[in-house]
């Protein structure tokens, strides 16, 4: 086993025992254990465990994402105070006082990035125990936790007479349908770079400051809003029908979690953050404290309800002309 094989073996354990549970409970209330759908509903299981394991990491990724955007006023600052100076002193001096302004509020410029890290390596585990699932069955052997009869039942099951383990490029396996194996990759790898694409704009539309727009940051994250989908569209044909059903289902998922977050939760300054005030305030609610936000802008953010319901409640009172004095 080299090195890499080495890493994810207890990715690709852990990955083939949370399936096969799932699949374990599912025949048992019922449904075939060889049946293509039986397995498909073990592959979002794994996603929905990965998932919700992954919701404290979500939470300090929100955090984080809340201080780079208070920082964007200091950040710019310093930009405009070492602009034009290319020596190798200011070079030093800026890195250190960005360090610094990172350090004060508790972020870098990597945290957006975490959950999906974190989440790779069971990635390319599914992606590994998948793949080698027609070899294995050739061989007579298991992968990780699935034994070789649970093997030969994933290599044969399907869904719409695709198998689960067809690829787009590499082929279907005998007895599947090749119409059904591109068409469903092609349908999944929309599903899953759309999912994605719409993700990061609503990200970009509404729960973005004007500071965070206006940031140097900002233009590297408009070139990645089109290049990951790309990316992961032209990888998605290298991928097993299974591999593409976790990764649309994740995909869902982080959309359905980022609707929740902008509308229950946005960043401070942001179009959904007004928003946010402006339904509490026209529900006589006060403004929630926002998560990873200072107490000042708790308190702004107050203020700035009491006085939206200030001004939609009060009734303008009409002026008396000042009578001429006879």
């Amino acid at each position: 086993m080299d090195f890499f094989g080495t890493i994810m073996a207890p990715f690709k354990w852990l990955v083939s025992v949370i399936m096969v549970g799932f699949h374990d409970g599912l025949s048992f209330i019922g449904l075939p254990a060889a049946n293509g759908w039986t397995w498909t509903l073990s592959i979002i299981g794994l996603v929905l465990v990965i998932r919700a394991a992954l919701i404290p990491v979500f939470v300090k990724q929100i955090k984080a994402q809340r201080g780079m955007q208070l920082l964007q006023p200091d950040l710019k600052k310093m930009q405009d105070k070492y602009k034009g100076k290319t020596d190798q002193l200011s070079r030093q001096a800026m890195a250190q006082e960005q360090m610094a302004l990172y350090k004060k509020h508790g972020t870098n410029p990597f945290s957006a990035c975490l959950p999906m890290l974190i989440q790779m390596p069971f990635f390319f585990a599914l992606f590994q125990v998948l793949s080698g699932i027609s070899s294995a069955k050739a061989g007579g052997q298991g992968i990780g936790a699935m034994s070789p009869e649970q093997v030969k039942q994933f290599d044969e099951s399907s869904i719409f007479g695709a198998p689960l383990s067809a690829t787009l490029l590499h082929g279907t396996p005998p007895g599947g349908n090749v119409v059904a194996v591109w068409i469903l990759s092609i349908v999944m790898i929309l599903a899953m770079t759309a999912s994605q694409f719409i993700t990061q704009k609503q990200i970009m539309a509404k729960n973005m400051s004007e500071e965070a727009m206006a940031s140097p940051f900002m233009r590297q994250q408009k070139m990645m809003l089109y290049i990951l989908p790309i990316v992961f569209g032209v990888g998605g044909i290298n991928f097993p029908i299974g591999v593409l059903i976790y990764w649309t289902t994740t995909n869902l998922w982080t959309m359905g979690q980022q609707f929740f977050v902008i509308r229950r939760m946005p960043t401070p300054g942001s179009p959904a953050a007004k928003a946010l005030a402006e339904r509490r305030a026209a529900k006589g609610l006060p403004a929630l404290p926002i998560l990873g936000g200072k107490k000042v802008d708790a308190e702004a953010e107050a203020a700035a309800a009491a006085a939206v319901a200030q001004a939609r409640t009060q009734r303008t009172q009409p002026q008396r002309k000042n009578r001429k004095k006879k």
